[in-house]
């Protein structure tokens, strides 16, 4: 557990990938979809910090 708890936070900027795919393979260009993918991007880079930070 403490294995793939090191990895979550790029596991999570990869998810913010799938909004991006959505809005360049998509037919909706919406703005939503990049705020979106900003944000959980956001997340996940700030978490894999303090995750790889606690976790030593």
């Amino acid at each position: 557990m403490k294995n793939f708890l090191k990895y979550l936070g790029a596991l999570i900027v990869l998810l913010g990938v799938v909004p991006l795919l959505i809005y360049h393979f998509g037919q909706t260009q919406s703005n939503v979809l990049l705020a979106t993918a900003g944000v959980i991007m956001l997340v996940g880079a700030i978490s894999h910090v303090v995750i790889n930070k606690t976790a030593k």
